[in-house]
């Protein structure tokens, strides 16, 4: 694990989607494609922003895949991960190879997890650009996470302090109207992942990145299994890195 600090988080997600970007592209020069996973909230906002930029990424060779979802929010709701990602990243890639998103509002969720389930585990994942939660989450796996399930997504059950981070973050009104469901990247699937970035700001995540990055590995700090990837890079602004000794 290595872990980069800056003192904005405008620096943090440069530096990020800078790594980000390199991954990519050696990615698509050793095999000719790559595959990625998008994170969404506002951890992304920077990262996502200048590795669209980047430049010099031939996005017609790279498929991306989908890290969470809200169950029974429609694509077009303003708190769906769905239109952040296509507002924020496709619709400013347009030539992307293949986009694999979660449908929350399927009719089925548990059909909808085999789905793209079925489709992730043809795909060798290059590069993943995630986030940590408030409460040490990764993608929706709130403590107790689950870190021997071999689904690639699965239904998960969101707990208070994950639904107040939606609602502190600004994307509902009230608590009553965070979903308290959705379909998520499993721990395991996201391990899989040969690169993982991570972009951290923001005073709020600096006790969750302490217990990630020095605590025991354990399901009740669910980012704590990132001390396990052989490849995982983590970007924070000082803020995020307040607590760190």
């Amino acid at each position: 694990m290595e872990k980069f600090i800056y003192k904005t988080k405008e620096q943090m997600g440069a530096a990020a989607a800078a790594q980000a970007a390199e991954a990519i592209k050696q990615a698509i020069e050793d095999k000719g494609e790559a595959s990625i996973i998008l994170a969404t909230g506002t951890s992304q906002f920077e990262t996502l922003k200048k590795l669209v930029e980047a430049g010099e990424i031939d996005f017609s060779k790279v498929t991306m895949f989908h890290l969470d979802e809200y169950i029974g929010l429609k694509a077009d709701h303003p708190a769906s991960f769905r239109k952040f990602l296509k507002e924020r990243f496709v619709d400013k890639v347009p030539d992307l190879k293949a986009v694999h998103f979660i449908n929350g509002d399927a009719a089925d969720p548990q059909q909808e997890c085999q789905r793209v389930g079925t489709i992730i585990s043809d795909a060798a994942i290059d590069v993943a650009l995630i986030g940590i939660g408030e409460n040490g989450h990764l993608a929706f796996n709130d403590p107790p996470a689950d870190f021997e399930t071999e689904e690639p997504y699965l239904i998960v059950e969101l707990d208070e302090r994950c639904r107040g981070q939606q609602l502190g973050e600004g994307w509902f009104e009230t608590l009553e109207q965070v979903p308290r469901r959705a379909i998520s990247m499993s721990i395991k699937q996201i391990m899989k992942s040969a690169c993982l970035i991570v972009s951290v700001p923001e005073k709020r995540k600096a006790e969750a990145v302490r217990n990630a990055l020095e605590g025991q590995v354990s399901p009740m700090c669910p980012a704590s299994i990132l001390q396990r990837h052989k490849n995982c890079k983590i970007f924070m602004d000082a803020d995020a890195a307040s607590l760190l000794s």
